[in-house]
């Protein structure tokens, strides 16, 4: 017996339309001149405390060092409320650039207070 051949019947497809979000380019340069200024008062900030720690480590001898990394952590995990003081609207700034401006804070107080203690730059 023959089979019956079957029909196939295309159906149509539905149609997908991208439609990308407004961007607002006068509002992310606004921003990013914004994080950028919260960057350069970060950075300023962890100068001033990598040389605090330089002078501390140089007048306590032995365990000057543990004070002042101790100082660069404390101040590190109150940047917050400082930039706060300092009129930073903290609701603007995105969590991923102020993790940055940690890790920044961190390596250059540090490495200040490192440079500063040894003997070329010997406060």
């Amino acid at each position: 017996m023959a089979k019956k051949k079957r029909r196939i019947v295309e159906q149509p497809e539905e149609e997908y339309e991208f439609t990308p979000t407004e961007f607002n380019e006068r509002e992310f340069i606004l921003k990013d001149i914004y994080m950028s200024k919260i960057f350069i008062a970060v950075m300023v900030l962890a100068i001033i405390v990598g040389i605090v720690g330089a002078v501390i480590t140089d007048w306590i001898d032995g365990y000057g060092w543990i004070i002042a990394t101790v100082l660069s952590f404390a101040v590190c995990f109150s940047l917050n409320r400082i930039l706060a003081l300092m009129k930073f609207r903290m609701d603007m700034i995105e969590t991923r650039s102020m993790l940055a401006n940690y890790l920044m804070f961190l390596v250059l107080a540090l490495g200040l207070c490192i440079l500063f203690t040894n003997e070329p730059f010997h406060l």
